[in-house]
């Protein structure tokens, strides 16, 4: 069994998926290794700096006074020409071919002159990411405490804590919380840039804040009370409750192109083009979604597989690829590779993701028909992603050595690698023979968390940790950025590796016909690694949030006095802490 399992070419293209993220973060690994080293080194030498510094005594002090009025003259510019004009008779100088960059340094693409963001808007966006940071810590602590349950059944007994209650809280908080509320703070930034304007109005900003909040507060509570949308997994909100983030979508949506209509731009960006495309897609996925008028018998299963997949592929993923097409770029100070690229990765991002929903249920009562066409158009995403994928990397040709001195591009380079692993993987547990092995096990968890988590959660890390410094002018503490970097990366790993081998396991016991109750005890160990996996991602996620707080707070950069004026300088400030009057 063991050999035609790995005959196949759905498990042979998942095992290579799965180690592609593996061997990235292992360069990235001796990258940030060697940056760390060069850090602490620094450290090193700053202490001894400053033992020496305090040790000067009052002739050396002296020498450097000295040295810094030295270094600090400048000759006069007609100190060795005199007044008298240039003779050129020769005409050797007007006929001087001038060169207005210095080649060995490479070439950065000159900013756009645009208003910079005004401080009302900075405090929006601020507010929209800082209640994504905290739907992030109550989402994923439910989703910790779900895990422990795992391996603990019997921690407690209350019914509001049950798996039943608090499974969809944990799903939706993560869902319409963090994520939703991160993506549409960033377009507040990103969809104004673009457009060289100001946003259109702020109060319906916050609206959609205070609306969204609502829904997620109300939708957690009722979910805990029992009160849900009875079935459809990612839709238990009743309706009320989601009309209420529906109408805050839709207030965002008249808001974003209003300042899409008023750009001094000719051209609407591709960045806006996902963007407003996703906000138009989620709002017509839940109005689908939770109209009754369809919903009897399999229509109901066949509209919960469209709305399951369209809420993950065309609200949080086009719309972060939408951000990605803008922040990359900005964080490489370079253009997209290609914007052809793009513009073919969103029209078949549009004509094949619409119908992949079904592939859900193969084998079900559906119409074999669409089950076909579900699994045809699951191969056909390998376009979009294949060109999107490329386009991203390609971006990085010239600029990969930033990687070793940059805390933001290796949650880029992750998220990329996982938008192409994991959307292949989806492919590929689309066919029939892997979806008979995994369908119904907890491989369906570790895909979404593959996604959800590699794609989408390291996306909208990076761009956080590209947008708030420029918002606040304060940096995160490098070290624990790669603290939070490290601990998702390998606890994510360690989460999917572990839920996919047993559950490859638990499949082929179901195929060989063996009693349920064996599957259960063997995936015992599996369901103990996915514990240690999921609290690890959770640690970093109080990392990520001490890391959000240090950067719309104060902090200070380590540097090293070289000059005599920052030698002096430093001297003065030892000086002052050493002496301290007293009242």
């Amino acid at each position: 069994m063991n050999n035609s399992l790995f005959g196949e070419s759905g498990i042979q293209i998942t095992l290579v998926l799965i180690l592609l993220p593996i061997l990235a973060g292992l360069v990235i690994a001796i990258i940030k290794t060697y940056g760390n080293y060069r850090e602490l080194k620094s450290r090193r030498e700053l202490l001894e700096m400053q033992k020496k510094i305090k040790s000067l005594s009052p002739e050396e002090v002296q020498r450097y006074e000295q040295r810094r009025k030295e270094m600090e003259y400048r000759l006069p510019e007609n100190e060795l020409s005199g007044n008298l004009p240039p003779s050129d008779e020769k005409g050797i100088i007007s006929n001087v071919n001038t060169v207005e960059e210095i080649r060995v340094i490479p070439h950065k693409r000159g900013g756009i002159p645009q208003q910079y963001i005004s401080p009302q808007s900075a405090k929006l966006i601020l507010y929209f990411l800082g209640f994504s940071v905290l739907w992030l810590i109550v989402g994923t602590s439910v989703g910790e405490y779900l895990g422990i349950k795992f391996v603990a059944p019997d921690a407690d007994h209350v019914s509001w804590l049950s798996f039943g209650r608090l499974r969809p809280v944990h799903t939706n908080l993560v869902f319409w919380g963090w994520a939703s509320f991160a993506m549409v703070g960033l377009s507040y930034y990103v969809i104004p840039r673009v457009s060289n304007v100001d946003i259109f109005s702020l109060k319906l900003g916050w609206y959609t804040l205070i609306l969204m909040n609502t829904a997620v507060i109300l939708g957690s509570l009722s979910l805990m009370a029992g009160i849900n949308n009875a079935g459809g997994e990612y839709r238990e909100y009743i309706w009320p409750i989601m009309a209420l983030f529906a109408a805050g979508i839709g207030i965002s949506l008249y808001n974003f192109l209003k300042t899409i209509a008023m750009r001094k731009t000719k051209e609407i960006y591709v960045s806006n083009w996902y963007i407003v495309s996703a906000v138009m897609y989620v709002i017509v996925i839940l109005l689908v979604a939770y109209l009754p008028f369809w919903q009897e018998g399999l229509a109901e299963t066949i509209i919960q597989g469209y709305y399951m997949h369209q809420g993950v592929g065309m609200w949080f993923m086009f719309l972060s690829l939408g951000l990605m097409y803008y922040f990359l770029p900005q964080q490489l100070n370079k253009p997209i590779y290609s914007y052809s690229l793009g513009i073919l990765a969103f029209w078949t991002q549009i004509l094949f993701y619409t119908l992949i929903g079904s592939h859900h249920f193969i084998f079900s009562a559906i119409p074999w028909w669409m089950q076909t066409v579900a699994i045809v158009a699951s191969v056909g995403m390998v376009i979009p992603v294949v060109a999107g994928s490329t386009n991203f990397i390609l971006t990085f040709n010239g600029a990969w050595y930033q990687l070793k001195s940059s805390y933001t591009l290796p949650f880029y380079l992750i998220g990329i690698i996982f938008y192409f692993t994991g959307s292949l993987q989806g492919t590929v547990e689309a066919f029939r023979f892997t979806n008979l092995i995994w369908h119904f096990t907890d491989f369906t968890v570790a895909h979404s968390h593959m996604t959800m988590y590699g794609i989408i959660t390291f996306m909208l890390w990076a761009f956080t940790y590209t947008l708030v410094p420029r918002l606040t002018g304060k940096e995160p503490p490098k070290f624990w950025v790669g603290i939070h970097f490290w601990l998702a990366l390998i606890g994510l790993m360690i989460y999917i590796m572990s839920l996919m081998i047993g559950s490859t396991e638990k499949g082929l016991l179901w195929m060989a016909k063996k009693p349920f109750i064996e599957s259960v005890v063997m995936m015992a160990p599996y369901w103990l690694w996915r514990a240690i996996g999921g609290t690890m991602m959770w640690i970093s996620h109080f990392v990520f949030a001490y890391n959000f707080y240090k950067m719309v707070n104060k902090k200070q950069d380590v540097v090293i006095p070289r000059t005599p004026a920052e030698i002096l300088e430093a001297k003065k400030q030892l000086q002052n802490t050493e002496f301290i009057p007293t009242k």
